[in-house]
C-alpha cells in the first residue's frame, strides 16, 4: 500500500511515517520543517518521501494533489493543535487543510482517508464520564474546538470512505506538548490543582493511537458512524498521575490545592491580557484549567468491537518508555 500522511514531521505523524515503514509500506509524507523531515527520513527502516508544505498555505493543494499521485489511502495528522491562537490560523490549519485533503482524495480516487480528530469536541466545564462517540456534541469550548468539529463534518459529508479517529492526549517520545508542559508545571514544585485533585484523566500513548490508525487503514466498513474513541482507557485521579510524573522523572513535587473559582477568574484574566497583547500566549486559559479540574474519559466499546482495538502499551510502561527516551536524547523540560 503507497500511504500518504500529512503532518508527518509532527509527534503522531512521524510515529506512523515509521509505523507504516515498518510494515514495508511505501510512505510519503507532509510538513513544513525540512529539518524536521531529514530526521524523520534518516530514521525511517526504508526510503519514505518528503513533501514540503504548509497546510492551509495558498499553494498547498496543489502541492497536495501532487504528493498524492499513485496513493492508496490518505491519513490526516495535520492539524493546529493549541488551547490559544488567532482563529485564522486554525481555520486555515484545520478546516482549509481538510479542505484540500478531501479535493486531494477525489481527484486521485483514494480508497481509504483516517482523519485525526479530537476528544476536545466533548468538552464542557462538567465532569464528563464514558462518552460515546454518538452523543450530542456541546458548543465548542475554544477556536481548536469548533475548527475540529467543522473539519469532522466536511470529511462525513465529503463521500470519501473515510474512519475518523478522537484519540485522547497522545504522549511519548517526541512529544514537544502535552508532558514537557506538564514537567516543566511541575518543576515548579508548587503544582496547582484543582477540585482537589480527583479529575480523571484519560491519556493515550502514541504506540497505542498508531496501533488504532493500522487498523483503520484495514476497517472494511468506512461509514458515516465510523467514528472511534481512542484512549489507553486507564484513566487516573490528577494527583496520582502528576505524582506518578513527579517519580518517574525524580522530580520533588507540592500539589498546591487552588479553589477552582480562582483557577478560572485567573485564567479569565491571561486570556484578556492575551487579546489585548496581541502575540502573547497566555499561561493558562479557562480551557486549560479545566482540562485537570473536569473528568473526561471516553468509552471504547465502539472501537474495541468494530475495529478490534487493544491497548498494547499501558500508561505506567508508557511513561516509563518516555522517561528512557527523554534521558537517552538529553531532552530536558
Amino acid at each position: 500500500m503507497r500511504v500518504l500522511v500529512t503532518g508527518g514531521t509532527g509527534f503522531l505523524g512521524r510515529h506512523l511515517v515509521w509505523r507504516l515503514a515498518d510494515a514495508g509500506h511505501d510512505v510519503v509524507f507532509t510538513g513544513r520543517d525540512e529539518s524536521k523531515a531529514r530526521e524523520v527520513t534518516a530514521r525511517a527502516s526504508r526510503p519514505v518521501v518528503f513533501t514540503a508544505l504548509a497546510h492551509g498555505a495558498t499553494d498547498a493543494a496543489g502541492r497536495l494533489h501532487a504528493a498524492a499521485a499513485g496513493t492508496d489511502a490518505i491519513v490526516h495528522c495535520a492539524a493546529l493543535s493549541s488551547p490559544w491562537g488567532r482563529r485564522a490560523d486554525f481555520q486555515a490549519a484545520n478546516v482549509r487543510a481538510t479542505r484540500d485533503v478531501l479535493a486531494a482524495a477525489h481527484a486521485r480516487g483514494i480508497a481509504r482517508l483516517v482523519h485525526i480528530s479530537t476528544p476536545s469536541l466533548y468538552f464542557e466545564f462538567r465532569d464528563r464520564l464514558d462518552i460515546r462517540e454518538d452523543e450530542p456534541l456541546p458548543p465548542p469550548v475554544n477556536d481548536y474546538a469548533a475548527t475540529k468539529r467543522e473539519a469532522e463534518r466536511l470529511v462525513r459529508e465529503s463521500g470519501v470512505p473515510s474512519v475518523i479517529l478522537r484519540p485522547r492526549g497522545i504522549f511519548g517520545a517526541w512529544d514537544e506538548t502535552l508532558l514537557p508542559r506538564l514537567l516543566r508545571l511541575l518543576r515548579r514544585r508548587r503544582f496547582p490543582l484543582f477540585n482537589g485533585g480527583q479529575a480523571l484523566i484519560d491519556l493515550t500513548h502514541v504506540d497505542n493511537v498508531v496501533d488504532a490508525i493500522e487498523l483503520a487503514l484495514a476497517f472494511d466498513a468506512p461509514s458515516p458512524d465510523a467514528v472511534f474513541n481512542i484512549s489507553n482507557g486507564q484513566p487516573r485521579r490528577a494527583i496520582d498521575l502528576f505524582g506518578e510524573l513527579a517519580r518517574t522523572f525524580g522530580l520533588h513535587w507540592q500539589p498546591r490545592h487552588v479553589p477552582l473559582p480562582v483557577g478560572l477568574a485567573l485564567a479569565r484574566a491571561c486570556e484578556l491580557a492575551g487579546r489585548v497583547a496581541r502575540g502573547w500566549e497566555p499561561p493558562i486559559t479557562r480551557y486549560s484549567v479545566g482540562t485537570v479540574a473536569y473528568s473526561q474519559t471516553l468509552d471504547l466499546r465502539r472501537a474495541r468491537e468494530r475495529l478490534g482495538y487493544v491497548p498494547r502499551v499501558d500508561i505506567d510502561d508508557g511513561i516509563a518508555r518516555t522517561a528512557a527516551w527523554m534521558r537517552a536524547e538529553g531532552t530536558t523540560c
